[in-house]
């Protein structure tokens, strides 16, 4: 009887009354599926290991159950004894954990936000379209642009989902969006059931998250959902096989079609580019013959979305903007106008022919792959939590780049071994710190002792940030502050503010 209920389940308007749910962690996440399961008036359990005092006070208010414990050991006897009918889970805990095996042991279902925000869209009567973003690299960048593009052609779009902006919350929203640009991750996508985007992208692939999805099939697999359904338009990236056969594996609805991205001339029915002009060659009558010019590559310069992999992403955006209908003055506006989010290739500051940028959300080796191309001789600043990915192709391709690497992090083994076998002749700094926050003053300042002019000082870490940081938010704002107080307004940035070197232990070796 349980799972029929919950499989009926397919609206605002469903019986939501009294349904027992058990959601686990409360982040922003966490958070907004409470939220969004008390105004249907469930029955809801969260347990977490941890809440902050907002939240928890806001859970009084709200009438749902704190339970708080620790998840990684046993299952709570409350949540045993609460016997759920469904359980939402939020994207941290991966199939393997100790919890959500007990949960497939049950006869509860098992979704996370993305599956409760599908079935609950149309709250305001007609729902928004979903243009649903994935890939390794490029998500948030991508489904930013994308809305940015849509509302600048008039449309009431909006950028969500893993992009910090909760969909629950979105699909609350009495402004009734038009269309939700959606980015996903592997996580989101791996307990997503059923969906229908109006047009979908996977931007690239690259192993990541391997220990997480328990292997590289898996990852593909949670990716590939991405264009099942898909309604319009699957986009996919000329340059990066697993992309067009995750397409060409995918159940679309009949006349849905086909269209790559890629820097090069684009074929009919591709998005490229043909001497410096970015084109659609996909939304047009005659596109055997004829392309349309979307906007010239050297008008980028400036905006921050000059490099290779960033104009990727303009044009995989554009894209899915067109798809939907966005008028091409509008788009170039749009683009042009654009800024990158934050600690995505951001220029913390250019001193003394030397530039120091903040890469930090190259959080895996692919990212910092596409960070490093744009740069003829680099200061690296790299490590953290490799998740099972290797590094061995990485050094390999850029090792000629390499006027030397900083190696941060807990998991050095594997970043040390690809440099001494891959680039023998880069001088390595592994910086041993004693105590957390003096990490990126001890990268900075090693840096700065290398970094000559033409050189660019580059935190492309190709590493998760929680060994030694909140996020990869922290990482880069520590080392934006770091830069700053090193070069500390006197204009040299091989002085520092304080005429002394940050405390460390180093290991310094040139192989």
């Amino acid at each position: 009887m349980t799972k029929a209920r919950i499989e009926g389940l397919t609206s605002w308007e469903s019986d939501w009354n009294g349904l027992r749910v058990l959601v686990l962690g409360m982040g922003v996440t966490g958070f907004s599926v409470v939220d969004t399961l008390m105004e249907l008036h469930c029955e809801v359990v969260v347990a977490t290991p941890t809440i902050d005092e907002t939240h928890r006070q806001i859970l009084e208010v709200l009438g749902a159950e704190l339970l708080l414990a620790d998840l990684n050991s046993a299952v709570p006897d409350r949540a045993i004894e609460f016997d759920p009918e469904l359980v939402i889970v939020s994207p941290g805990f991966a199939p393997h954990h100790p919890i959500v095996k007990w949960v497939e042991s049950t006869n509860a279902q098992l979704w996370g936000d993305i599956e409760l925000a599908w079935r609950v869209r149309d709250k305001f009567g007609s729902p928004a379209e979903w243009i649903c973003v994935t890939g390794t690299n490029g998500k948030t960048t991508t489904t930013e642009l994308a809305a940015s593009i849509l509302r600048a052609s008039g449309f009431k779009a909006v950028a969500t989902g893993n992009v910090g902006f909760p969909i629950l919350d979105a699909i609350r929203d009495p402004y009734k969006f038009e269309v939700l640009v959606v980015e996903l991750s592997s996580f989101q996508l791996h307990y997503l059931g059923e969906m229908h985007p109006w047009s979908s992208v996977c931007l690239n692939i690259a192993d990541d998250h391997l220990d997480w999805h328990s292997g590289v099939e898996n990852y593909r697999k949670a990716k590939g959902k991405i264009y099942e359904n898909t309604k319009v338009a699957c986009i996919y990236n000329r340059d990066d096989l697993v992309t067009r056969t995750l397409v060409e594996n995918a159940n679309v609805e009949e006349g849905c079609r086909a269209i790559g991205f890629g820097l090069g001339i684009p074929g009919p029915s591709d998005f490229g580019i043909v001497e410096g002009i970015a084109c659609d060659r996909a939304f047009l009558e005659d596109r055997a013959n004829q392309a349309l010019e979307l906007f010239h590559i050297e008008e980028l310069a400036g905006t921050g979305l000059d490099s290779p992999h960033l104009l990727a992403d303009c044009l995989a955006a554009s894209a899915l903007a067109r798809s939907f209908g966005a008028e091409i003055p509008a788009l170039a506006e749009a683009i042009l106008s654009f800024r990158p989010s934050a600690h995505r290739m951001e220029v913390v500051e250019s001193v003394d022919g030397i530039s120091w940028i903040d890469d930090s959300k190259a959080t895996n080796p692919h990212a910092a792959s596409a960070s490093l191309s744009g740069f003829e001789s680099v200061v690296w600043i790299v490590g953290g939590l490799f998740k099972g990915a290797p590094t061995a192709d990485l050094v390999a391709k850029h090792a000629s780049r390499l006027k030397a690497a900083i190696v941060i992090g807990v998991e050095r083994a594997e970043i040390i071994a690809s440099l001494t076998r891959h680039a023998p002749g880069v001088p390595v700094v592994e910086l041993e710190v004693a105590q957390t926050g003096d990490v990126m003053q001890s990268a900075v300042a090693a840096a700065a002792e290398i970094a000559k002019p033409g050189d660019v000082v580059l935190l492309a870490p190709a590493a998760a940030s929680m060994d030694q940081f909140v996020d990869y938010a922290d990482r880069g704002r520590q080392f934006a502050q770091a830069v700053k107080e090193r070069i500390g307004g006197s204009g040299n940035a091989n002085q520092s503010s304080t005429g002394t070197t940050p405390e460390t232990t180093t290991k310094s070796h040139r192989k």
